[in-house]
């Protein structure tokens, strides 16, 4: 199914539509203010079984991360940050960055592995910041990557959907996505390492 919404105004009934499709175990295909992104409730054991199948990889294998719709449940998913990251997280938030942290206690465990780090966004993007305030927790996400050697990340919903349309239970059609990914930033260190430099620009 692809569900079309506006990130100028979003709809209150299709928003819902998408939570509760999430809130059910389903799978869904949503924009971000980078690349679209891929993911299910956080609280699904079952259905983060099945992005890693999707992804051809073991779940601890998997580098997902963890969106958010603000920094408010931050010590849900990690460990206690220190004040200079957490000022970092909070002068770059909401953006197109994922911060490497040691995890917490509300991750689950199957996505620990040996690293026993996770990945936390914020996206800058109404659509999905809407959806995670309604469905009430957060998602555990990935980038929808194309096959195609010269283009890295597919940006039409359209295309998108006739590609994976019978894998996940929806598309949101969101306007055309970028093609790049956000910055990653490791905060595990002694100080906050930039390991992959994509579209956020850190202030």
């Amino acid at each position: 199914m692809l569900l079309k919404i506006y990130p100028e105004n979003p709809n209150p009934k299709a928003i819902a539509e998408v939570a509760d499709v999430l809130l059910h175990g389903g799978i869904v295909i949503y924009p971000t203010d980078s690349v679209y992104g891929i993911g299910c409730d956080i609280r699904q054991t079952k259905s983060i079984e099945r992005l890693a199948r999707l992804k051809n990889l073991k779940p601890e294998k998997a580098d997902f991360s963890i969106l958010c719709n603000d920094l408010s449940r931050l010590s849900a998913y990690t460990r206690p940050i220190p004040n200079p990251v957490f000022r970092l997280m909070k002068q770059n938030l909401p953006g197109p960055f994922t911060f490497i942290l040691p995890a917490g206690g509300e991750v689950p465990k199957l996505l620990h592995g040996k690293r026993r780090t996770v990945g936390i966004r914020v996206p800058d993007n109404p659509i999905i910041v809407e959806i995670i305030k309604e469905l009430g927790s957060a998602l555990i996400n990935t980038s929808v990557k194309d096959d195609d050697e010269v283009i890295e990340y597919t940006t039409d919903p359209e295309l998108i959907h006739e590609r994976y349309g019978n894998l996940v239970d929806l598309v949101i059609d969101g306007g055309f996505g970028k093609n790049i990914a956000s910055t990653v930033i490791d905060c595990t260190g002694d100080e906050p390492e930039i390991i992959r430099q994509g579209l956020g620009e850190v202030k």
